[in-house]
């Protein structure tokens, strides 16, 4: 509950911070006619706009597990962030529509200050933004809110970008805005390709192998446990769940063989960030040909 609070908070001030960016850069873009910046504008406020599902996720996540939905909603995070993916294609293809439109038709661009001050509120907003939601994100496990915080970063690179467009313009290269127009949008795609990789990890239950590591580490450490068997771990929404397998004294009672699991699952509750629950199975140590699994052989 801290976690999704902590999350909705950094969308609502982002959306607040992005919102208003995109307003003053449309105003510009309006008595103006740059194309970069116009650009700059329908990314900034596309990603205003993700903060939306984002939002509806981190409350939906909130939500018990129910007899159907026994892991809970926490997988709602991960489909928020295919929509952010969508709604960085879908910026990234009006934003190139726009500048080969203004190459094929070209228009003079005025103003040339006023953009230039939008390009540097863009900037200086949408990096804001970028730290506070990198920031959170990675302090609460979100993966959709860090691919959010670096595609605001990429907002305000892009936004900078608009300056050289504003600098061609003013020593008489016209084509200099919707060729930044154009750059803009590779830009967009390069961090569409970081945000979508980001998602399709979370989606494929990918984790970091540091934190296989450091579970392995602490079950090892584990006064009782002798060896340690598979260890699996997955991200459901900013929480991670955890399956281990430990081994134990074959001479030891069930009583006993129950405590080591506990306190198995107890070490890796203080180890792993994030670590929401733990199934921790405790197999005894196999004597020479013994197989305690040999009921399962055909399975697996």
């Amino acid at each position: 509950m801290e976690a999704s609070a902590e999350g909705i908070r950094a969308l609502w001030i982002s959306l607040a911070v992005l919102s208003g960016t995109a307003v003053l850069q449309a105003v510009v873009v309006a008595v103006s006619g740059s194309v970069a910046l116009l650009g700059d504008t329908l990314h900034n406020a596309a990603d205003a706009l993700t903060a939306v599902p984002l939002g509806i996720a981190f409350v939906v996540g909130r939500r018990p597990p129910t007899r159907r939905y026994t892991y809970g909603y926490g997988r709602a995070e991960d489909l928020a962030g295919v929509a952010i993916v969508l709604v960085i294609a879908a910026s990234s293809a009006l934003a190139a529509y726009e500048a080969v439109t203004r190459l094929a038709h070209p228009r003079p661009v005025t103003n040339l200050i006023a953009v230039a001050a939008a390009a540097l509120i863009g900037f200086t907003g949408n990096e804001l933004v970028a730290r506070y939601r990198i920031r959170v994100g990675r302090k609460i496990g979100s993966a959709a809110l860090v691919a959010d915080g670096l595609h605001a970063r990429t907002d305000g690179f892009t936004s900078l970008a608009v300056l050289l467009g504003v600098g061609g313009v003013a020593i008489g290269w016209d084509w200099a805005d919707p060729v930044v127009g154009l750059l803009i949008t590779v830009a967009i795609l390069v961090v569409l390709r970081q945000a979508a990789g980001e998602i399709y990890r979370r989606l494929m239950d990918a984790v970091d192998p540091a934190l296989v590591d450091q579970a392995e580490q602490a079950l090892r450490a584990t006064p009782g446990v002798l060896g340690v068997g598979q260890v699996r771990l997955r991200w459901i929404g900013h929480q991670l769940r955890a399956e281990c397998e430990v081994i134990v004294d074959a001479d030891a009672s069930a009583i006993q063989a129950h405590q080591v699991a506990v306190d198995a699952e107890h070490n890796l509750l203080h180890t792993l960030p994030r670590l929401s629950a733990a199934l921790v199975h405790a197999d005894p140590q196999a004597q020479e040909g013994t197989d305690h699994h040999t009921a399962l052989a055909s399975h697996r």
